[in-house]
């Protein structure tokens, strides 16, 4: 036999399976407060979503079975990451490559779904943060063309990013893809695939107060946001990797922050919002607990501050002026944002080419739906910008 089969029988055998990392144990009573908040993370991130949004299939299963026995949903994240990156590095030390390079990648999903819940102010959330961005550019290195990170200067800081090109075409068209409250860029990562494989560059992006921007550059959300979108079109203008053609793609709450960009930001010619509010501060007022969240974008736990930024934030008749290309997407049974938010925007979006799709059974963001949404809007980008 020789070296390298000899390698690769080593690769399949050393632990891939079970790999060496110490399982966390289920306590053996689980209070009803436990018990509660183990649930909200379920409802807040059921399988589907797991799933569409990067996290292995067995990965997603065993995150909600471990949750079931009582073990916190951050412990089952951080788990399942490490295990992935134990068989990550088997992988590259082998040389398989391409296994290497999904294993990172479902070892960031796990660190990334698992540090949702932890507080915006505690430190082994930042530290699961930076497993998570560290594992995805070990897996964005070995992409072909390589993921490259973008830094964008703003305020005394970087807006923070990836830069996804399609393979073989010059200067693409570029599509800016962000998220919302905690489900921040790399969230969109399977969703900004299907923009590359017709042709289209993708930029993830971290706005104001979202994942790396706001847990390490310090910047926070502010009511002028549309600011720093405006700023990223200046910054991706002048990179000669990618075209002067520029759509933006935003989720949930990025769905809004999508919306003010394009009511000011013209040079931006379509715009997809999915699952996205019309004025959140009236879901605050229903939820107190999404004020403790929003503490993360806006950067205090003031209560007064972050409420009068929400509160500016939104998007009335008055300030819809969407005149590019319109996307818009919703599910009919979407908790948080209930389809009339939907045809609010729509309605009063002055745009003369504008397209409303509403899935009868779809929850937030559409998630029960990955497929099909994300072949619908890489095919709506596709039409528009190419």
């Amino acid at each position: 036999m020789n070296e390298k089969s000899t390698t690769m029988r080593q690769f399949s055998a050393q632990n891939l399976i079970d790999p060496v990392v110490p399982r966390p144990t289920a306590p053996a009573t689980v209070s009803e407060a436990l018990r509660k908040e183990l649930h909200g993370n379920k409802q807040a991130m059921p399988l589907h979503r797991l799933l569409g949004n990067g996290m292995e299939y067995a990965d997603a299963v065993a995150m909600h079975a471990m949750v079931d026995s009582g073990i916190p949903w951050a412990d089952a994240g951080e788990w399942l990451g490490e295990c992935n990156v134990h068989r990550a590095k088997l992988a590259q030390e082998a040389g398989q490559l391409l296994s290497a390079r999904s294993f990172y990648r479902y070892a960031s999903a796990c660190f990334r779904f698992g540090q949702i819940p932890l507080p915006g102010n505690a430190e082994r959330k930042r530290i699961m943060y930076r497993k998570l961005i560290e594992n995805f550019g070990a897996a964005a290195a070995l992409d072909n063309p390589a993921i490259q990170r973008v830094e964008i200067p703003y305020r005394n800081a970087q807006l923070c990013g990836w830069l996804m090109l399609p393979l073989g075409i010059a200067a693409p068209p570029l599509v800016i893809v962000l998220g919302g409250f905690d489900g921040w860029r790399e969230e969109y990562h399977n969703g900004a695939q299907y923009l590359v494989e017709r042709g289209i560059a993708a930029l993830l992006i971290d706005g104001p107060g979202q994942g790396e921007t706001g847990l390490f550059q310090h910047l926070y959300l502010t009511p002028n946001v549309a600011d720093a979108f405006s700023c990223i079109v200046d910054y991706m203008l002048l990179d000669p990797r990618v075209g002067s053609q520029i759509g933006i793609w935003g989720n949930s709450f990025g769905g809004l922050l999508a919306a003010l960009t394009v009511s000011s930001e013209h040079r931006i010619q379509a715009c997809c919002i999915n699952g996205s509010p019309v004025r959140p501060i009236d879901k605050f007022e229903q939820i107190p607990p999404l004020v403790e969240r929003a503490g993360t974008l806006v950067g205090t736990s003031d209560r007064d501050t972050i409420l009068d930024v929400i509160r500016q934030l939104s998007i009335t008749p008055e300030k819809n002026q969407i005149q590019c290309a319109l996307l818009q997407l919703h599910g009919a049974l979407d908790p948080l944002c209930p389809a009339a938010e939907a045809h609010a925007i729509y309605d009063h979006a002055p745009s003369i080419d504008k397209h409303i799709i509403i899935w009868p059974d779809g929850d937030h963001c559409v998630y029960n739906h990955a497929h099909e949404k994300h072949t619908i809007v890489a095919d709506w980008f596709n039409d528009r910008l190419i």
